[in-house]
């Protein structure tokens, strides 16, 4: 069940984070640490990873705000907050910012492990598809970077097809400009912004054959594929 999710852990104790991540390894969630909340979310953009674990209080960016700004480009990746405070305030600021549960120091191993799969059972996070999709007419696979219609096979070019997968991931809501800049190309430089620009316009006219099929731009912000069927 868990093989595949891919953790990003922002601890700034270096021995209850050394000790976190290799537990977490060691039940087969490949983890990432990170001890602050700059690098953290550096790491994210950088990352593809299926679940957060936050400590509220790491330096130069907390845990709250770091998932505030999580939650503006991704709304369902699920947030579990560590803390050394248990006061109610703390709880309710902590679901504020975008987090689905909250665990306060100590704990044990076995609990936070008990917290990430149910984390996971309840959002489908651990059952997440990784294709091939049903897209329109069209059958759209990652894996072999092909979009399949009545036989006909298109083969997309890696970016054309890891820009196809965000939008999917993120059909009938707002991809963020930078953030699929980021995600994709590294930075959000003009020069990326005018190539993805073009790659938009790819995936358009691979696509133009299904009416219920678009993508629209939303100025200002980004991408939204739009799935009408």
């Amino acid at each position: 069940m868990s093989k595949k999710v891919k953790i990003l852990l922002v601890e700034d104790d270096p021995n209850l984070g050394l000790l976190l991540s290799e537990y977490l390894r060691a039940k087969d969630f490949p983890t990432t640490l990170k001890t602050d909340g700059v690098e953290g979310y550096e790491e994210y953009i950088r990352g593809d990873f299926q679940f957060l674990i936050l400590d509220v209080m790491v330096p130069l960016k907390d845990g709250f705000t770091l998932a505030k700004e999580i939650r503006e480009i991704d709304e369902k990746t699920p947030i579990l907050f560590l803390t050394a405070k248990s006061m109610n305030a703390d709880k309710l600021e902590g679901f504020k910012s975008g987090g689905d549960d909250y665990m306060t120091k100590p704990f044990s191993m076995e609990e936070l492990l008990a917290r990430v799969n149910a984390i996971l059972k309840r959002s489908g996070q651990n059952n997440e598809e990784k294709g091939p999709f049903k897209l329109g007419i069209f059958t759209f696979d990652p894996g072999s970077h092909t979009l399949n219609h009545n036989d006909k096979i298109i083969k997309l070019t890696t970016k054309e097809n890891d820009l196809l997968h965000l939008l999917y991931r993120n059909k009938n809501s707002i991809l963020d400009r930078n953030f699929a800049l980021k995600k994709i190309w590294g930075d959000d430089s003009y020069f990326n912004g005018r190539s993805m620009d073009v790659y938009i316009t790819k995936l358009r006219k691979h696509l133009k054959v299904d009416p219920s099929i678009e993508i629209i731009n939303e100025h200002g912000k980004g991408f939204k594929l739009i799935l009408s069927s």
